[in-house]
């Protein structure tokens, strides 16, 4: 599959910013400046990128508790991000959500969400309200390995099966839910032959090459499109950090974690980018430090921006209307 030049040098910034995004959390968080839990992407940075350069502002993702990959690969703002980080007011959920609650409704970004599995279900909603009015959108329901064991996947596939859903069910499966290796938790190789009990077709993919993310995700989404129903892509990746910032991740071997760290997504786009002279080794450097002012320019918007009202802390959570101090 030809993929155009334009088409990659976004693709490269939307991994670019992504990996500087994470590495600045890891670095913010380290330091106390990030309140509450971080589950960074680091090393998924192909999976997001790859689907995502396919749809449209209005086609919908739902995401998960490692969603900030998601998030900017869909277009999210950074600023708004950061800011939502840091507990400032100016962020996607006024400061109140934190890194496992960031939506962005104009986006088609339906939410991280903290509970495993708790996207499958969205999606098939997202999915049949897309049908029924015959709005052409699709929904990309993004999950990890081990959500795969939950009710609500099965739930999931059945019914946008049954109902021939515009859905596309992407498994990231960095092979461990939590520190629980997956082959400890499912007795087959690839999550992708789930799809067989449900008459959905199913693809695995290295998951750390965007190109080959790319075209099962332009492919899978063009039948969700032509009314086909869905299809669930298996992408093989692998987080370079822990579940979250704080785990060490001692249960990953050290033989594993190397052999993928040589998989790294970015330097191989990088490399294919020159190789193939879609950008000169100049052009390339321009790129990063766009990104990394972009970044800059995040962390300062969410360190100048106010931190919510005291009186805030009961604003969006049952009613808007609040009137004396009580809610009603």
């Amino acid at each position: 599959m030809k993929v155009k030049n334009n088409v990659i040098i976004n693709m490269y910034l939307r991994m670019k910013r992504i990996r500087e995004f994470e590495t600045k959390a890891m670095n913010l968080f380290a330091e106390g400046s990030i309140p509450g839990f971080v589950h960074l992407y680091l090393g998924e940075e192909a999976v997001a990128t790859g689907v995502c350069a396919n749809l449209d502002d209005k086609d919908y993702i739902t995401s998960t508790h490692r969603g900030h990959g998601h998030i900017i690969a869909k277009g999210g703002s950074l600023n708004e991000m950061m800011a939502e980080l840091f507990g400032k007011e100016a962020g996607y959920c006024k400061g109140k959500g934190g890194s496992m609650h960031i939506a962005d409704a104009t986006k088609g970004i339906l939410g991280a969400n903290g509970i495993v599995g708790a996207g499958h279900n969205i999606a098939v909603g997202a999915g049949l309200s897309a049908q029924y009015q015959k709005s052409g959108q699709v929904c990309v329901c993004f999950f990890g390995d081990a959500s795969t064991n939950q009710g609500t996947f099965h739930e999931a596939l059945n019914l946008a099966s049954i109902w021939k859903l515009p859905i596309v069910f992407v498994c990231e499966n960095n092979l461990y839910g939590i520190s629980m290796s997956q082959t400890r938790h499912q007795a087959i190789k690839d999550i992708a032959d789930r799809g067989v009990a449900y008459n959905v077709p199913g693809v695995a993919v290295d998951g750390n090459d965007v190109f080959a993310v790319y075209e099962a995700a332009d492919e899978a989404i063009k039948r969700a499109r032509d009314g086909q129903g869905p299809t669930l892509i298996e992408c093989k990746t692998y987080r370079h950090r822990g579940h979250f910032e704080g785990d060490a991740g001692a249960y990953k071997p050290k033989e594993e974690q190397e052999f993928w760290m040589q998989k790294d997504p970015l330097p191989r786009i990088e490399k294919y980018m020159i190789d193939n002279k879609v950008v000169t080794p100049e052009e390339l450097e321009k790129l990063k430090a766009q990104v990394m002012g972009e970044i800059d320019e995040a962390i300062k918007f969410a360190n100048e921006s106010p931190y919510p009202e005291l009186a805030s802390a009961v604003q969006d959570i049952y009613s808007d209307i609040v009137e004396e101090g009580r809610v009603r």
